[in-house]
């Protein structure tokens, strides 16, 4: 009679790998990117005119083709770009040029002098570099994240990312929106 040869018992060889694909899956990082949070306006509706804009209320950032910055019809350098934005939304000096200023009665903070209407208008060419698109972004949310922390350190005593009452936060947020309007790319070229 021939010879039989042993089976192994694999039942739970099953149980064993799910066990061990949890383990590495819970145990091991994963790197994901963020990617840039911006919260998208609800649709126009047809019917309403939106509001007019004055010139002085926009900040227009241009990114050509070959990655050269424009600033309100100015050439620039990236390194400028937060410390203009910066100037544009604060404007601390109330100069004519830059947007209107008004007193503002915000919960928690109280009556404040801010910008009355100021909007960052972002317009890039098709062939702009996505590195020299997030650069740009990069240093116009670090604008306003410093506007942010020097109102709450001034108002609360802490940076604006350690704010823990949930008033605090939207009365920062109230007074220095992220107030960035992106076009639609084109092919504007760029010499």
């Amino acid at each position: 009679m021939p010879r039989k040869s042993p089976e192994l018992n694999t039942g739970s060889m099953a149980d064993i790998s799910f066990l061990l694909l949890t383990f590495f899956l819970l145990t091991s990082s994963i790197n994901t990117d963020m990617g840039i949070t911006r919260r998208l306006p609800p649709p126009l509706d047809p019917n309403v005119k939106p509001p007019e804009i004055k010139q002085r209320n926009i900040f227009t950032v241009l990114i050509n083709q070959n990655n050269k910055l424009l600033v309100e019809n100015a050439p620039s350098d990236i390194t400028l770009l937060k410390i203009q934005a910066k100037e544009f939304l604060s404007n601390p000096a109330n100069d004519p040029d830059l947007p209107e200023m008004e007193m503002k009665d915000i919960p928690y903070i109280g009556k404040i002098l801010l910008a009355k209407n100021a909007v960052i208008s972002l317009k890039n060419d098709r062939g702009t570099s996505y590195d020299m698109y997030v650069q740009v972004q990069d240093e116009l949310t670090k604008a306003i994240n410093e506007l942010r922390d020097e109102l709450s350190m001034d108002k609360f005593g802490v940076r604006f990312s350690q704010l823990s009452d949930e008033g605090y936060i939207e009365a920062v947020k109230t007074a220095i929106p992220i107030t960035i309007s992106e076009a639609e790319p084109e092919n504007v070229g760029g010499q």
